[in-house]
């Protein structure tokens, strides 16, 4: 069956941006999944849902269909009424699901398309205690765990099986993971969150934020294990991530794989040395040496922007979405594919495509 998918497009390739400039992205906990070529970018922002940017390049992004604003996950689907924080998404099957929590409670939703609508069949959380920060992670063997942060003595992070759902917890696994431990974590307060786990030659790597959001000190660090159920040992040499060159508070991360299979990092920063809010997106690399220690670049932060829309220019339709094959093609060849039927302008005024988006017909 044929779906119509509503793509935006990117129109300059501007210089990055520093955090104090106006078109920072309005996110923060950011989370980025590749799918088909495009990235999107979802995090915590809007009281009444999550929200959803697009980007073929990691530099410049766009809402899409143009408007001031996507809500992938509506309030009025879902659990809770406020405080729609730190979402994943996962492709898994045909579906994608999304992971988030709402009034401080772990919830999962599901969707056909990675721009939304995302629902619950039920408004409930995943769990009646509250928690915050949930994370997917699907091992080798096609065993499915949560990732989650539990309000004990502090933000312990703990973890569990799932159904094969994706959305029920197998209560009778949970189990403790780490808390705060290292000397780096005990400036304020007691905070180990934000877990996010990747495997690497047999090895899992626990990452995670700690200290406050609000402490100019809040870092990146990690923990390895042979096992997926643990123990945990932290990395001696933590934080990984802290305080890099002029930026602060910088943590609540993803890991994800771009375009050309190199490994990325999104995470937040504050606004600046002295405000925290509105937090500012960044993006790096990051790699797992020859000594199995994961290490983050701070030569290559970047800061991504929203693209500023310019109507009416022939030069911004070589960077439509998938522009990757049209690359190099002057504009005589490229219109021909426009109205060939593999593509259909969202709108046509008097010739001129214009830049609300395009839909691909899959």
């Amino acid at each position: 069956m044929k779906k119509l998918l509503l793509i935006s497009s990117i129109c300059t390739l501007a210089a990055v941006l520093c955090p104090a400039q106006e078109n920072r992205i309005p996110f923060a906990d950011p989370y980025i999944l590749e799918a088909d070529g495009i990235y999107y970018m979802y995090g915590t922002s809007y009281d009444d849902g999550i929200g959803v940017v697009m980007s073929t390049d990691l530099k410049n992004w766009t809402v899409p269909g143009g408007t001031e604003r996507h809500v992938a996950l509506s309030k009025d689907d879902s659990y809770g009424n406020f405080w729609f924080w730190a979402p994943e998404v996962y492709h898994v099957g045909d579906s994608y699901y999304m992971y988030y929590s709402s009034e401080e409670h772990i919830c999962a939703a599901v969707s056909d398309s990675p721009l939304g609508p995302f629902r619950q069949e039920k408004h409930v959380p995943m769990l009646e205690e509250k928690g915050i920060d949930n994370s997917l992670f699907i091992d080798d063997d096609g065993t499915p765990y949560i990732f989650w942060v539990r309000f004990r003595n502090g933000n312990e992070i703990w973890s569990a099986e799932l159904e094969d759902d994706l959305m029920t917890i197998k209560k009778e696994t949970m189990r403790f993971c780490m808390k705060m431990s290292q000397e780096w974590e005990k400036i304020w307060p007691a905070v180990n969150e934000g877990p996010f786990v990747v495997k690497y030659k047999g090895r899992y790597y626990l990452t995670y934020s700690a200290n406050s959001y609000e402490s100019q000190d809040y870092g990146i660090g990690y923990a390895t294990s042979d096992s997926i159920c643990g123990p945990w040992v932290k990395y001696d040499g933590n934080p990984v991530l802290c305080r890099p060159e002029g930026l602060y508070g910088v943590g609540h991360h993803a890991l994800f794989k771009d375009h050309h299979g190199r490994n990325r990092i999104t995470f937040h920063s504050h606004f600046s040395d002295t405000k925290i809010h509105p937090r500012v997106i960044h993006i790096s690399n990051w790699r797992i040496d020859r000594k199995g220690i994961l290490r983050i670049s701070r030569r290559k932060i970047r800061t991504p922007q929203m693209a500023e829309m310019r109507r009416n220019s022939k030069s911004y339709l070589s960077q439509i979405l998938f522009r990757r094959k049209y690359d190099g093609k002057p504009y005589s060849e490229f219109k021909d594919m426009l109205v060939s039927g593999d593509y259909c302008p969202a709108s046509i005024v008097e010739g001129t495509y214009y830049l609300e988006g395009i839909f691909k017909i899959f």
